[in-house]
């Protein structure tokens, strides 16, 4: 069947605009957006609709760039019947649970998933990226998760069969992650709390997380995440040798590396995908011949671009960084 012959109890919306639903305000249409109102409902959906019509998963968009001419298929977006926490001797969250909201009610239980604080997202998509920070990674807390296929099958996934590394996942092809449960040790709730705070004030401290930004543009060289500690090395991080390339505060139309953090790509004011793309390629570029170092795009981009004819004119000759403070 197509999208709108299959009855549904959630919502479907044809042609929908996804800019609004990315945290980088940029990308064309879906040709369809699916929101199901619970994981029975993307089931039937999923087995119903015919399988040669792609399926996209998406997030809260905060790790994304939808191309300019938008995404055929359908959309799929995860809302309030898939956020559901609970917390026994494990934690279960619902795919669409924020990183940051599992955290806090893990803490307020004495549970340790501190580490989910500062990442932007929702768990799905930390699940399928592996997500992690200060040295610590969905990895290292992963049970299993609950799956829906493309033929509306739920499945029980262990983590040791998605083999999580960083930044990635082998999650089989049109699977839908719906929920996740992880392990967290006990703690104590205060101190949980407190080093959560901290971790905020040293991100607002180097971050532009007041900007429209899909969080780190590109993985790090060394594949790995900040630790944190003192003797963190720093020599090869992304933003250390974007800042080496001259990088920093790089312009091209609306779209900027962000001059507080220079693997930041924000949307400084009326970018399209277009432009944000073209500014990550010629920093990929320009660090290639700088230091050798291929840099691999960290931020999942999607869907079609535009007819030449509809490209925005573009100087890449143009690109110009800003000298900023050392990290």
């Amino acid at each position: 069947m197509t999208p709108d012959q299959i009855p549904i109890r959630g919502t479907l919306t044809a042609q929908k605009p996804l800019d609004s639903l990315t945290w980088l305000r940029v990308g064309g249409p879906a040709d369809w957006l699916f929101q199901p109102a619970d994981e029975d409902d993307l089931a039937s959906f999923l087995k119903a609709l015919d399988p040669v019509i792609p399926v996209f998963p998406m997030g809260v968009g905060s790790n994304l760039i939808v191309r300019d001419g938008g995404l055929r298929g359908v959309v799929i977006r995860l809302g309030r019947g898939f956020n559901a926490i609970e917390i026994t001797d494990t934690i279960r969250a619902g795919a669409a649970a924020l990183d940051a909201h599992v955290a806090r009610k893990a803490a307020d239980a004495g549970r340790d998933l501190t580490f989910l604080r500062t990442i932007p997202g929702s768990i799905g998509g930390a699940v399928r990226m592996n997500a992690g920070c200060y040295g610590t990674y969905v990895a290292d807390h992963l049970i299993e998760i609950t799956a829906i296929d493309r033929q509306g099958v739920r499945h029980q996934i262990p983590a040791s069969a998605l083999n999580l590394r960083y930044r990635q996942s082998d999650l089989p092809e049109g699977m839908v992650i719906t929920a996740a449960r992880l392990h967290a040790p006990e703690a104590d709730p205060a101190e949980l709390h407190a080093r959560m705070e901290d971790q905020l004030a040293r991100r607002d401290a180097t971050q532009p997380t007041k900007e429209r930004s899909a969080g780190s543009t590109f993985r790090n060289p060394a594949g790995f995440s900040s630790t944190g500690r003192a003797d963190d090395s720093h020599e090869l991080k992304a933003w250390k040798v974007i800042e080496e390339a001259g990088l920093r505060g790089a312009r091209l139309g609306g779209a900027q590396m962000s001059p507080k953090h220079p693997n930041f790509l924000i949307n400084a004011g009326g970018a399209t995908a277009t432009h944000l793309e073209a500014l990550g390629e010629e920093v990929r570029k320009r660090v290639l011949q700088a230091r050798g170092i291929s840099l691999q795009w960290e931020i999942m981009r999607v869907g079609d671009t535009l007819s030449d004819a509809q490209v925005p004119e573009i100087e890449l000759d143009n690109i110009e960084g800003d000298t900023g403070e050392a990290e």
